[in-house]
């Protein structure tokens, strides 16, 4: 299924977080916490000013990036969890 978010809003595939501590230790997966950073599936058009024109996306498909703990929407495509989120919730570009 093909899905492109509208407006200013970003498609997110959150990273695997550590299954090992730096010391070794296995961490389960009743105590990981969810990653708070991803890489960009997808970008809407971007949001518009009220004149009509168009504001550019800061971010492009492919971006790793960094948002908050509680930021986007989960959701389910083709068996995969994403998050949707605006792009106001994404913290930086890890370069």
């Amino acid at each position: 299924m093909a899905f492109k978010p509208l407006h200013d809003r970003v498609l997110v595939r959150r990273v695997e977080s550590e299954e090992k501590t730096a010391g070794g230790l296995i961490i389960p997966e009743s105590a990981k916490e969810k990653p708070q950073e991803g890489e960009v599936v997808a970008i809407g058009e971007g949001a518009r000013k009220d004149s009509g024109e168009l504001i550019e996306m800061a971010v492009k498909a492919g971006d790793k990036v960094l948002f908050g703990k509680w930021s986007g929407t989960e959701i389910t495509l083709d068996g995969e969890e994403l998050l949707i989120m605006k792009e106001s919730d994404i913290l930086g570009v890890i370069a």
